[in-house]
């Protein structure tokens, strides 16, 4: 089908069957960040520099330093870098949950124009290869899809960057990790996962939807980095602030 033709035929759709916003059920006003409505949209925190080159998070250093927040001085993360699109609260929090807990696959389109948006410098700089943060088979079968593997697919395509799921798998099953404290997220999950040797030598980005205590991206870069991943960076739609 054409452009033109979709076009035509979602302009139908509409008169019949107006389309929603999957946040707050407005009406939708264009189609450019469908299911999201403009207002939504521009109601989305996004994290803007400066930053911690670290963890992403908001972070100031005198002139001519590269600012580094106080917990990523005192105890190194497991990867080079990180960063987020948006804070994880307000519509991105909702969208975000909308995505993997109702099924609202099309969120994974204007989320993964968000990461590109506020993040695309970062994948820029030499990234060979985005890698989703896997599910375990169970819940992976429970939900149909995987989220992160959703945006990391379309994030690739903007960017021209390969994106490669097979490169990192989750061998053992794990708690969900929203229930638990960061002590308990570290230890849930302790040797769940384990990269391909193709990463050897590579430059890999995480791709995951949430970024909390940094326990799962942790052990991910764990595995990668043993595997011989010369620098493993992490990218997620939010973050937990």
């Amino acid at each position: 089908m054409s452009i033109e033709a979709r076009a035509w035929a979602l302009a139908a759709l509409d008169l019949v069957f107006p389309a929603l916003c999957a946040v707050c059920d407005a009406a939708l006003d264009a189609r450019r960040r469908d299911p999201l409505c403009g207002a939504c949209w521009e109601a989305i925190t996004r994290l803007a520099p400066p930053y911690c080159a670290r963890c992403g998070v908001p972070a100031v250093a005198p002139p001519g330093r590269t600012p580094v927040c106080g917990a990523c001085e005192s105890t190194p993360p497991a990867w080079d870098w990180a960063r987020a699109a948006a804070a994880y609260e307000g519509v991105a929090r909702e969208a975000i949950h909308a995505l993997k807990f109702e099924g609202r696959r099309a969120l994974a389109r204007p989320l993964a124009v968000l990461v590109v948006e506020q993040c695309g410098d970062a994948v820029g700089a030499g990234v060979d290869a985005l890698v989703p943060v896997p599910l375990d088979r169970r819940r992976a079968r429970e939900r149909g899809f995987n989220q992160a593997a959703l945006v990391a697919e379309r994030v690739g395509r903007a960017l021209g960057v390969p994106v490669r799921p097979r490169w990192l798998a989750r061998v053992r099953a794990t708690t969900p990790q929203t229930d638990l404290g960061a002590t308990e997220r570290r230890t849930n999950v302790r040797g769940a996962f384990a990269a391909d040797t193709a990463v050897a030598g590579r430059h890999i980005a995480l791709v995951d939807d949430v970024l909390t205590t940094g326990a799962t991206a942790a052990e991910c870069a764990r595995a990668l980095k043993g595997a011989g991943a010369a620098r493993v960076g992490v990218l997620a739609v939010a973050r937990v602030l």
